[in-house]
């Protein structure tokens, strides 16, 4: 819960007050070197050349300055060696606290040009201070000053690991990580370089920002009462509080030898520089602070304060012989600046101040992330009817495998109809040269089967069209691209098809948008893109139906003592309040869940508790719970030291996982075929291990159906021939099963699988649809129950003269199962048994469908 309250707070004053500090640390650093920027911007005004004689004292150069000026010195600031130039104040005129001060040459008391960039430097220091807004502007920089130290304190918590010891999980940025989790790591990891210097620059800055706050510093480091410690710089910057009366009364006398005097004889020979401040009225004393050429620092100031008319010591105080909280305090602005500790301690400090916008531009790209995350959310699918337009319409082709293009393909309809354009829509299969000469306007939806194929169903658009020469100038075209980059040719199909089309001389309204695995981003880019075209609004991003939550009413073992992995029969029961209504042939997408053993395994050793509440997609929930839904790496060095939340949201969610319905919605329960995968350390595939073994029954099961029309039975009554081996019996199982409730009874299974005696899943089903007619053929083909091995391919090749008389008679073929191998070994003999041009027509009349993984 502290955790929680903290990485609230801390997002919350990150967008609130970053910006503020971001200015702040930019000003601050620049005004630190405010000395040696201007040195260098002004070397004739600002350097002065160095004399044997030495600088003049006190008296001459009074004297010869307020000639020359016509103004009472109040003040001389001046180092007694080097070619630095001096400083002198004079007196302020009447109701002001400041007078002018100008630059001299301490060698021969001349009044020196105004150098260039005070007036830059007065604003920085202003902005950094009081954000040039006055008394209102130093609350708001001291409240974002007690900010920082909040920020420090609470981001030191948040992402401290358990094992502490581990620099590397501290200091150490991973330059491969990208997007949000590259920018956690950044932010976290430059805040723990910079740690040191923002508590410092913080602690030290307050004292300028608060009277509380200097009274209790001076207090806890000094006997003296607050102010008494301040040394050159270490006073009000801020002129003083408002309403503060300046001191009335005769001015001062001074007698400048016995001062100087005195000056010399406390100082000795190691005199670098002093400050002398004579007292604004009679009456008072005139401050002296010195520095020696053997102090720590600049800002290890010496105090005197002298009689200026005998120049009498009353009050004399060395840095050195100060405890170590006095010489603290009198280092307030060496510490601020981290001059302090040398020149590498400002070079240091200015560096982590330049810093600061880092974190500001980090933190809202985190919060910006964060809150599109939140907000974002999927295309709606809907549904249309066909609807019928002219030339002048738009043409909206698809080419699907698995029904998802087929999907994005009625969902741009539904776009262009809003829009007022008549559509029609047609499978690629159905398109020639005449309809694409006639179209105006044409929009493609196309998915890469495999490598780089076309889909079963665009095979013979491809191989009739897309090789010959069309005159298609008066075609505007786009094309919407789906695939897989774990493929080298990655959308391939839909590559060729544009280019086809730009070689006939058709106009490309905008570059094909390439899909990833349905990339919710590019799908986006695409209805914006349709939006542009048709002068209209882009409707909420298209999204896929929501997960639901079915319960796991059970799971059957299906091969008990077999040599092969176990293979269940998982049956889940559909939500209350939810219609079934998924057909024969549909697919499956099940949100997978790591184990409770994975969990605790990932989470050992990086210092997070389990039980730690986390924000999921706007939910509360557990750590562990979070986790269980997120791909958990082998490699955990870059998440060691996140606390819970940065945690999670730098995981990858997990990917829905496919599986075929082998059930209908009438038999109550959806039922799949599920095998499982066993990786070479013993721990079981993601979705199969949930499914089998680590979702407990009666507990849910984050599912939502999907279509897949291309291996939806066929719309006329023919014979059906099912070819599938292993798990794919699933989708072949409801597809009979569906044939059978509507009476058709010329039903040929080829199923194939290792052992009749093990591996022989849904037995009894099967040989009682045998047994009573509503199958027909029932082959089988078990590999390992003979010397040479077969296949359902075999089985195919030696029915072929069977084969041919169910296809004469119109028969289907339905493949079901693993891509290589089966699927390919029957698409093989196919071609073999009946030729290429038959294979091919098969597949454009849609009687030759396949659903292989």
């Amino acid at each position: 819960m502290l955790k929680k309250i903290l990485f609230q707070l801390h997002w919350f004053f990150g967008i609130t007050a970053g910006l503020v500090l971001a200015l702040m640390g930019v000003t601050g650093a620049l005004y630190s070197f405010e000395g040696e920027i201007m040195g260098a911007l002004n070397p004739d005004s600002l350097r002065v050349q160095v004399r044997e004689s030495g600088v003049l004292a006190p008296a001459e150069l009074v004297q010869k300055i307020e000639t020359a000026a016509g103004k009472t010195v109040s003040g001389l600031w001046l180092e007694t060696h080097g070619d630095n130039a001096a400083r002198v104040f004079f007196s302020p005129p009447p109701g002001e606290r400041r007078g002018p001060m100008r630059y001299f040459d301490p060698y021969s008391g001349e009044l020196l040009d105004e150098p260039t960039g005070q007036q830059f430097f007065g604003l920085m220091l202003q902005l950094h201070r009081f954000l040039a807004l006055g008394e209102f502007g130093k609350q708001i920089t001291a409240a974002c000053t007690l900010i920082l130290i909040f920020f420090c304190l609470s981001g030191l918590y948040l992402r401290w690991p358990r094992q502490a010891l581990n620099w590397r999980a501290w200091l150490c940025l991973d330059w491969a990580r990208k997007g949000r989790s590259f920018n956690w790591d950044l932010h976290s990891v430059a805040g723990t370089w910079c740690l040191a210097f923002y508590l410092l620059a913080s602690l030290t800055g307050l004292y300028w920002s608060y009277d509380w706050y200097r009274a209790g510093l001076t207090r806890l480091l000094s006997d003296a009462p607050a102010g008494e410690q301040r040394g050159k710089g270490e006073g009000r910057r801020d002129g003083g509080k408002p309403g503060m009366q300046t001191p009335s009364g005769p001015p001062p006398v001074v007698d400048y030898p016995a001062l100087w005097s005195s000056i010399q004889t406390a100082a000795g020979p190691q005199l670098s520089a002093y400050n002398l401040r004579l007292p604004p009225v009679a009456g008072q004393p005139a401050t002296v602070f010195y520095l020696l050429e053997n102090s720590p620092h600049e800002r290890a100031l010496n105090q005197l304060q002298l009689d200026p008319v005998s120049g009498k010591i009353a009050r004399h105080q060395r840095y050195a012989e100060q405890p170590f909280g006095g010489q603290l305090l009198a280092s307030i602005y060496a510490l601020h600046v981290g001059s302090y500790f040398g020149l590498l301690g400002r070079i240091l400090m200015m560096l982590a101040s330049l810093t600061m916008p880092l974190f500001a531009i980090t933190g809202w790209l985190l919060y910006l992330d964060r809150r599109r995350k939140q907000r974002q959310v999927r295309a709606a699918r809907g549904g249309l009817a066909v609807s019928v337009g002219t030339a002048e319409g738009w043409l909206i082709g698809f080419a699907s495998q698995s029904g998802f293009a087929e999907q994005l393909a009625w969902q741009t309809a539904g776009q262009l109809q809003a829009a007022g354009h008549p559509v029609r829509v047609q499978p690629l299969a159905t398109l020639d040269e005449q309809s694409l000469r006639q179209a105006q306007n044409a929009l493609f939806v196309v998915s890469t089967f495999g490598d780089g194929e076309a889909p079963d169903s665009a095979r013979g658009f491809e191989r009739k069209l897309l090789g010959q020469a069309v005159t298609l100038d008066n075609l505007r075209y786009a094309v919407l691209a789906l695939g897989d980059r774990q493929y080298a040719q990655f959308c391939g199909f839909a590559r060729r098809l544009h280019a086809w089309l730009d070689q006939q001389g058709a106009q490309s309204l905008f570059a094909p948008v390439e899909v990833d695995n349905g990339d919710g981003s590019a799908l986006q880019h695409w209805q914006q893109q349709l939006g542009q075209l048709t002068g209209s609004l882009a409707p909420a991003v298209w999204q896929a139906p929501d997960f639901a939550n079915w319960t796991l009413s059970g799971r059957e073992l299906l091969n008990a003592g077999s040599a092969g992995a176990p293979t269940f029969l998982v049956r889940l029961l559909v939500p209350n309040g939810t219609v079934a209504d998924w057909l024969a042939g549909d697919l499956v997408e099940v949100l997978p869940r790591n184990s409770a053993t994975a969990v605790e395994a990932f989470l050992a050793g990086l210092g997070v508790a389990a039980q730690t509440s986390v924000q999921l997609a706007g939910l509360s929930e557990t750590l562990a719970q979070a986790l269980a839904s997120r791909q958990l790496p082998s490699s955990r060095e870059h998440l060691v030291g996140l606390h819970a939340q940065a945690l999670v949201d730098a995981l990858i969610p997990l990917a829905a996982r496919e599986y075929s319905i082998a059930s209908l919605p009438s038999d109550g329960a959806l039922e799949l075929i599920v095998r499982q995968e066993c990786h070479a350390d013993g721990s079981l595939g993601l979705g199969s291990g949930w499914l089998t073994e680590h979702a407990s029954v009666g507990t849910t099961v984050s599912l939502r159906l999907r279509r897949n029309s291309g291996f939806h039975l066929p719309a006329e009554p023919r014979p059906l021939i099912l070819l599938g081996n292993g798990t794919g019996l699933a989708g072949l199982r409801s597809l009979l099963k569906a044939r059978i409730a509507e009476g058709s009874t010329r039903n040929w299974l080829l199923f194939g699988e290792r052992n009749a005696a093990h591996d022989f899943f849904c037995r009894t089903e099967l040989q009682g649809w045998l047994a009573d007619g509503d199958l027909t053929r029932l082959g089988l083909a078990f590999s390992r129950d003979q010397a040479q091995k077969i296949y359902v391919q075999d089985r195919l090749r030696e029915a072929a003269d069977e084969l041919r008389n169910w296809l004469a008679e119109g028969a289907a073929i339905y493949v079901c199962g693993s891509l290589l191998g089966m699927a390919e070994g029957v698409d093989r003999v196919l071609h073999e048994l009946l030729g290429v041009e038959a294979v091919q027509q098969l597949t454009e009349e849609g009687r030759y469908r396949r659903d292989v993984y």
